[in-house]
């Protein structure tokens, strides 16, 4: 008798159409904003670079003037005005767990700060947000009426241009928030382009906040 397989034996082009493996879920592609604005972000990282290559290049030329201005800095007041910052952070990302549930608003009273939606928790943020903007500027405003102007010498030069062009970003962050929340007032459901709007928005808002610590950290601590 013939000897019977046991096997069957597969087809010569298996290889060719290899079997799905069940446990993996489908491929889908990338939301392209989200993958934008993360390429965008990496770009003003290396804008930022240079702000701390032109700051420690100046600090390693001209010590002597952070020894006698550091001590111009209300070091209490910029902690504060950062924990402010860090905060908004926060707020940000609790906004950000609504959106992504697809909830734009608050199901109950004001006062119910559980039934918050992404537009109460972005009103927070923003709030305090300009909070941080207004320290700043009330800092800016004691350092000038000191005589401190950005035209003083290079440590003024160097203060006024890193923490000015991040307050500038910290401002755009603010009119992205204000467009944000705007938008869920025009429309009756929650689209999933407002929901992605939401979030990408929060990648730059955090980009801007972690930016500051270090430039806190430099500016104030290391001086």
């Amino acid at each position: 008798m013939g000897r019977v397989a046991t096997a069957t034996s597969l087809p010569s082009d298996a290889s060719k159409h290899p079997i799905a493996d069940p446990s993996m879920g489908p491929v889908s592609r990338p939301n392209m904003a989200s993958v934008g604005t993360i390429v965008w972000l990496s770009s003003e990282l290396m804008f930022f670079a240079g702000l701390f290559a032109i700051f420690f290049t100046v600090r390693s030329m001209r010590p002597e003037l952070w020894e006698q201005n550091t001590e111009l800095l209300n070091v209490p007041f910029a902690a504060a005005n950062t924990l402010v910052l860090v905060i908004s952070s926060v707020w940000c990302q609790l906004g950000v767990l609504r959106a992504e549930h697809g909830q734009k608003s608050r199901t109950g009273s004001l006062l119910n700060v559980a039934g918050w939606g992404m537009r109460e928790w972005y009103f927070l943020t923003y709030i305090f947000g300009a909070v941080f903007v207004s320290g700043q500027i009330l800092e800016y405003a004691t350092l000038v009426s000191e005589g401190v102007n950005i035209a003083s010498d290079s440590w003024a030069s160097v203060f006024y241009l890193t923490t000015g062009l991040h307050g500038i970003h910290v401002t755009g962050g603010l009119i992205a928030f204000l467009l944000i929340i705007g938008r869920t007032y025009t429309t009756r459901n929650y689209s999933h382009s407002q929901q992605t709007g939401a979030i990408v928005t929060s990648y730059y808002w955090h980009f801007v906040d972690v930016v500051w610590i270090a430039l806190f950290a430099a500016i104030y601590l290391l001086g």
